[in-house]
Formats: structure tokens, C-alpha cells, sequence
């Protein structure tokens, strides 16, 4: 079965060309022209919904903030696509949960990277089934929807790919991964990153872990797994 999009764009021009280019990847592409009308087409029940944000009627916050409450839906893949920049608003994007923040103008090649990227993501994470939206470690709580990761109650600040990093080793306890591995799962094969990548952000984390550190274990010669935790 197709893997099933929900484009929502108020630009018609950029619906049919993006449009386009998923179909020709092999996806079915549902479109809709604003957020009323995305709404109403989540009754065809998509796998991943790539949304804009100005637009009238609703905006692409409301319109997320509608489908998360939906019943079924709170666990949708979610990627904004807008031509909203600045740190400010891609920050805030992934605060409330989405699952990607991608600034217009984008090749159609990218955005197809990007999809494939988040959804197998997601695949990855939790071994086929939907990934959850909150892990719990010991001392450890990683919350996906807020972005956000708590140490003994304590909230701590963790850049987009350092969280991550941690979310998919911790939503895999004890299971090890190579190098290349985490970076094909995390970083995926749109951008260019080398082995050392990991290490360094493995020992960011680490740090921001404290005396929590050993959470993530180093199995030399091979990689890293996250310890599991009862």
C-alpha cells in the first residue's frame, strides 16, 4: 500500500508541483488549499501531513494544534513547510511537536528526502509501530511533542539533532548502533555528515546528562546503545 500524504499549501501552483514530484516517488498525494479543507480530508486517514502555515481561514498552528487533538491523529507526522523564517519560528514549530520545519524555497528533491527522512524516522524509532510521545528512563523523561528533555524534574535544553540523537537511542534500550547506522536513521542521506558527527554529539549529551552519563554506553568497536533502564 501507497505511503498516503496530506499537502496543505494555499498556493495552487505550489500544491501541483509539489504534488508532482511526491507522485512520481510513489506516493498518493491528498491536496487540500487550507486549513478547514485539510481538516475535513482526515478522514482518508494520511500517513504524514506536510503543512503550510499562512494561510487563511486557519493558520498551519491552528490547524496542527486541531489535528493532535483529534483522536487517532495525535501521533501524526507532521512537517511545516512555510516561507515563515528565522530561528524564532522554526523553534517554535518544533516546540509544539512537528515533526520537521522546512523553509520555502525548497527543491522538490529535498522535500522528497526530507519525507522519506521523517517517515523512517519514525519506522526506526519504534520498530514499526508509532513512536512514542513521551519516554520515561529513570531519572530521564524525553518529551517529543514539547521537544523537551527533563533530568530528575529538571528541564534541560537540547539542540534539535543532540535530542534526537538521544530520543532514538533511548527509544531503543539496549540495542547497539554503529556509526553509520545512527547517522542514516538520524541525519539521514540529504545532508552530508562524517563519523565524527556522532562522537561529538554523543559527548554533548553526555554532558548535559551529568551524573547520568553512563545512560549512554560505548561498546568499543562497534557504537553506541542506550542502557536500559528499569
Amino acid at each position: 500500500m501507497k505511503t498516503k500524504i496530506l499537502l496543505v499549501d494555499d498556493e495552487p501552483d505550489i500544491v501541483e508541483f509539489l504534488q508532482y514530484n511526491l507522485v512520481q516517488e510513489g506516493f498518493d498525494v491528498i491536496s487540500a488549499y487550507d486549513g478547514i479543507e485539510a481538516l475535513s480530508k482526515l478522514s482518508q486517514k494520511p500517513d504524514l501531513i506536510i503543512l503550510d502555515i499562512m494561510m487563511p481561514k486557519m493558520d498551519g498552528y491552528e490547524v496542527f494544534k486541531k489535528i493532535k487533538e483529534t483522536p487517532g491523529f495525535e501521533k501524526l507526522p507532521i512537517i511545516f513547510l512555510t516561507a515563515k523564517a528565522g530561528e524564532a519560528n522554526e523553534i517554535l514549530g518544533l516546540e509544539i511537536g512537528a515533526s520537521d520545519y522546512i523553509q520555502k524555497p525548497i527543491s522538490p528533491k529535498k522535500l522528497v528526502a526530507r519525507v522519506k527522512l521523517n517517515l523512517r524516522k519514525i519506522e526506526s524509532a519504534s520498530g514499526g509501530k508509532s513512536a512514542p510521545l513521551k519516554i520515561t528512563a529513570g531519572p530521564l523523561v524525553i518529551d517529543r511533542v514539547k521537544y523537551v528533555v527533563y533530568l530528575d524534574g529538571k528541564e534541560k535544553i537540547f539542540p534539535r539533532k543532540e535530542f534526537e540523537l538521544l530520543y532514538f537511542l533511548a527509544n531503543n534500550p539496549g540495542k547497539v548502533f554503529s556509526r553509520d547506522m545512527l547517522l542514516k536513521d538520524v541525519w539521514g542521506t540529504d545532508v552530508y555528515v562524517v563519523d565524527r558527527t556522532v562522537d561529538v554529539h554523543i559527548r554533548k549529551i553526555r554532558e548535559k546528562l551529568d551524573i547520568y552519563s553512563d545512560l549512554i554506553e560505548t561498546v568499543k568497536g562497534v557504537g553506541y546503545r542506550f542502557k536500559s533502564v528499569e
